[in-house]
């Protein structure tokens, strides 16, 4: 465990400000990378171990006989999970009902807010494949999409703060962490960026991810979505930086399952400049998270495989059941309509292939009516939706 002094050049600090008639101490960090630095003996087994596993989730990719399917999935996971630990109570099948436009379970808002998250996303790896460079003006853009509908869409999407926030109480005042002051966002910010493009350090990128994630997360910069546009900068990172060459690794559903331990950690390394302690628990979660998303991505397949061998068995309907069934496996969910329009073929036969893969155990119907029915493909869905239970 790192032991840091008072007066290391690690630890920020405090700028005395005056809110009504409040005095409020807000934090500014030191800039990146830290002084001194990351000792390597202190993280070096856990990052041998996190890029091995994150080597093993990208071989496993390029052998998925379908990628896109996957990542179209795990975006989506991604997004449900990182929005519920910003409070929204939205499922995977509530954001896969609203995609297919059906009504959702929950607040339209806390699924509004998962669709943003997935077009923000979407839109930051776009830009990066079209050559763009991972900076401030990316990383607006990114913030306006996550913003552009719903809640916090009055919350100067794409821009920088101008007014004090803080985190945790009701006013600055009883805050548990009052971020930097506006005036000095910009330069915070501009610091963090010339630390993204900044190859002197050295530095290997998980451990240039994990660094990146607590600055930002400590400077604050917008007024609403800092922490899911937090999470997805360490996707970006890694993508932007060659150590995954798709989008298939998620830390949300690991921070989520460790909430308090990752908000004490944060907390650390602003107080006592212990980085190493928290990179400990990053690396940990990279490592375990690839496993993971190996593990699923092998269920997944054997699941697909074990269902096209049972609809081939069928005879005759086999070929309009398997055009369904692809169908299913990009959109879980799907009704009689949407799925005959998308896929080219009369509803009567969307319905009979639907009808042949309830019987044989693969999906349900859900709403339990006549007219303007939804089928889920259970199997699948259920690897999906593990670990996004709404926080309660």
């Amino acid at each position: 465990m790192s032991k840091t002094k008072d007066n290391s050049p690690r630890l920020g600090r405090y700028i005395v400000k005056t809110y009504g008639e409040e005095t409020v101490r807000a934090f500014v960090p030191p800039p990146l990378p830290p002084n001194p630095p990351v000792r390597p003996e202190a993280v070096q087994r856990l990052l041998d171990q996190a890029n091995q596993a994150l080597g093993r989730l990208d071989g496993l990719a390029s052998v998925l006989p379908n990628l896109s399917l996957f990542i179209y999935a795990y975006v989506r996971k991604e997004a449900v999970l990182s929005s519920q630990i910003e409070g929204t109570q939205s499922s995977l099948s509530d954001l896969l009902l609203f995609e297919n436009g059906e009504a959702p379970g929950v607040p339209l808002n806390d699924v509004q807010e998962v669709s943003n998250y997935v077009a923000a996303l979407t839109h930051g790896l776009e830009r990066l494949r079209g050559g763009f460079p991972l900076s401030l003006r990316l990383i607006r853009e990114i913030h306006g999409v996550l913003l552009s509908k719903g809640r916090g869409s009055d919350k100067e999407p794409g821009e920088f703060r101008q007014s004090q926030n803080w985190i945790g109480g009701n006013r600055p005042g009883t805050a548990a962490f009052v971020p930097p002051p506006p005036e000095l966002v910009l330069d915070c910010m501009s610091a963090l960026e010339l630390f993204l493009h900044d190859e002197r350090a050295g530095l290997p990128m998980l451990i240039k991810a994990g660094l990146v994630h607590v600055q930002f997360e400590t400077i604050h910069p917008f007024l609403d979505g800092n922490g899911r546009l937090g999470r997805l900068l360490i996707t970006f990172l890694l993508c932007a930086g060659g150590v995954l060459r798709e989008p298939i690794l998620y830390l949300s559903l690991y921070f989520k399952q460790h909430r308090s331990v990752y908000y004490d950690l944060l907390d650390r390394v602003r107080t006592q400049g212990d980085w190493e302690t928290w990179l400990d628990f990053f690396l940990t979660g990279v490592r375990d998270t690839a496993e993971q998303a190996a593990a699923a991505a092998r269920r997944i397949l054997a699941v697909f495989e074990e269902h096209r061998r049972k609809i081939e068995a069928l005879g005759r309907p086999a070929a309009s059941v398997l055009r369904v069934f692809e169908h299913m496996q990009r959109n879980p969910i799907v009704s009689i309509p949407a799925a005959a329009r998308s896929i080219g073929i009369s509803a009567p036969t969307v319905a009979k292939s639907l009808e042949h893969m309830r019987r044989l155990g693969m999906l349900r119907e859900i709403t339990g009516r006549q007219r303007h029915r939804l089928f889920a493909y259970d199997a699948y869905l259920a690897i999906l939706s593990e670990g996004t239970e709404p926080i309660r």
